[in-house]
């Protein structure tokens, strides 16, 4: 459910007291373990860590305009979620941040990159932080950078040999009756 703050402070004072709770001990958390290089703002409608320009300034590809994303808190409409873009997409991470999570006891309620909770009580805070602090902005934009490079286009066999592509056939005329 994005919301129409343009701060932070607005975003959380638009909260209900128990999500404003919540989402501010996650926040505290995620602040504590957080690269100096990251910054926290406004972004897609939910507080957003992320990579600003000066650090990396090719920003987010699908849209370069907006800093490379890194993490994100955001009130749902039936639930509260922090985005771990850190765990996404590499294997590694996620096993680790899977097996830190189980060994909590807590349950896991868990998308690609979403964690969903609706209490605070469900979130293991440690756990969260220390996913936050083992990816650092220079390690993060490496494997970002990584993954997303193209690779080139082949060229298809016919193509490639210097031979014209095949001529298909044209349809047979349906004849009137």
């Amino acid at each position: 459910m994005q919301r129409k703050a343009t701060t932070v402070d607005q975003y959380l004072a638009s909260l209900p007291e128990d999500r404003r709770a919540a989402l501010s001990a996650v926040r505290d958390v995620i602040r504590k373990n957080l690269d100096g290089d990251y910054e926290e703002g406004m972004q897609y409608g939910m507080i957003g860590y992320y990579v600003p320009h000066t650090v990396f300034p090719a920003g987010y590809h699908v849209d370069p305009k907006q800093p490379l994303p890194f993490a994100s808190l955001a009130s749902q409409k039936n639930h509260m979620a922090v985005y771990l873009m850190c765990v996404y997409g590499q294997p590694e991470q996620e096993q680790w941040f899977r097996e830190a999570w189980a060994k909590t006891g807590k349950k896991l309620d868990m998308g690609k990159s979403c964690v969903r909770f609706k209490k605070l009580e469900d979130v293991a805070l440690d756990v969260i932080g220390e996913a936050i602090r083992r990816v650092p902005a220079k390690k993060y934009i490496a494997h970002y950078t990584s993954v997303i490079q193209r690779p080139e286009k082949k060229k298809a066999p016919a193509a490639a040999k210097g031979k014209p592509a095949a001529k298909r056939k044209p349809a047979a005329k349906k004849r009137a009756k």
